[in-house]
């Protein structure tokens, strides 16, 4: 990612402060600062406003901020008390000190509001680095879709071992190396294998439990790559049979709801428009009360970010959005059938960043 898109994203950043009645924001999410000036270690805040451009670690990261932070942001290390040296990187006189909300803990925001004089008001911000992130630039795209790339390589890794007779746990810990093996900075979130009846939990934890011939196995995974995740979903048969008609029923089911949700990401489009898309095929078949989560999320720097999509969200579709479409059927004892697949919305047609076949694959 070069300097000038950081540089761009500060100022950016500074143009939504008026409509957030602040002068400067404190970011303090280490997601957030990442964005903005390209630091990636584990200690660190930045101060954006339109005069101010501020970076701030301890001792132990001074040098790896010096190779990574915009040359834009002043450096700074905190040796004291954090609060004197935000105080000394403000500019004079009455000032509306932005912090972002959903990140300052309760403790700190009273630590730092005894410390800094009445000059200095705080206020909450929310979601303004955050509505920066949800439109991804090229580099993003190209960074989220190489590790789409990554992912489905070593799911394929995965199936050319077969499923039956490995527990979920190990099916899941060999997808995480094998995506490791790929290239891959590591997974984007802890690997969900989940068997006949388990499959019926959205988010099932892999069990110590083997994978049996005859079953459905929904298997949801991502990587990392250049720090962006990304994030797809298939549900496979594990062979010594066919699936049952029921089986294939709810798969295709489930396959129709989610080449809807895809139409459904064009620019304009309402993101609960997009997951009413989806919704009304599997409501349409009595199913409705069996898929009970939203149509997907954003990817990007985080596995979950904005947009959200789903029946509570009210969020407008924007090329460079980048977003799941993952509907699913859950029958609780029986099964559960999921397809997702990872988009970028863009001026035309949705881009698919995810390769693996959605035709119900039989395995080993």
């Amino acid at each position: 990612m070069s300097l000038a898109q950081q540089t761009n994203r500060a100022q950016e950043l500074s143009t939504l402060l008026p409509e957030a009645e602040v002068d400067v924001l404190l970011v303090t999410d280490l997601v957030n600062v990442r964005y903005l000036t390209g630091y990636t270690g584990s200690n660190g805040l930045a101060l954006v406003g339109d005069e101010t451009r501020a970076f701030v670690t301890d001792f132990r990261y001074v040098q790896q901020a010096a190779e990574q932070v915009d040359p834009t942001f002043e450096r700074r290390k905190a040796e004291h008390e954090l609060t004197d040296l935000i105080e000394a990187l403000l500019p004079d006189g009455r000032l509306r000190l932005g912090f972002e909300e959903e990140h300052l803990t309760v403790r700190d925001h009273a630590r730092i509001r005894s410390q800094l004089p009445e000059r200095v008001e705080l206020v909450a911000v929310e979601g303004l680095v955050e509505r920066l992130r949800a439109v991804k630039d090229a580099d993003e795209v190209a960074r989220i879709q190489e590790a789409a790339k990554l992912a489905d390589a070593a799911f394929e890794d995965l199936l050319r071992d077969g499923l039956a007779g490995r527990t979920e746990r190990e099916l899941a810990f060999n997808l995480s190396v094998a995506m490791h093996r790929q290239g891959a900075e590591g997974p984007s979130f802890e690997v969900i294998v989940a068997a006949g009846p388990h499959g019926a939990l959205p988010h099932a934890t892999p069990r110590d439990v083997e994978v049996r011939a005859g079953q459905l196995v929904v298997i949801d995974w991502g990587a990392v790559f250049g720090g962006y995740c990304s994030d797809c979903t298939r549900t496979v048969y594990v062979g010594g049979g066919e699936p049952s008609a029921h089986e294939r029923e709810v798969y295709e089911l489930v396959l129709l709801a989610q080449l809807a949700g895809l139409e459904a990401m064009v620019p304009g489009a309402s993101t609960r428009e997009a997951d009413a898309s989806a919704r009304a095929v599997i409501d349409a078949a009595d199913y409705g009360e069996h898929f009970g989560h939203g149509l997907g999320h954003g990817v990007g720097l985080d596995i979950h970010e904005a947009p959200r999509v789903s029946p509570r969200s009210d969020s407008t579709l924007a090329p460079g959005n980048v977003v799941t479409v993952e509907p699913g059927v859950y029958l609780p004892g029986e099964f559960g059938v999921r397809i997702e697949d990872l988009v970028v919305v863009t001026d035309g047609a949705p881009a698919v960043l995810t390769a693996v076949s959605k035709e119900l694959m039989v395995v080993d």
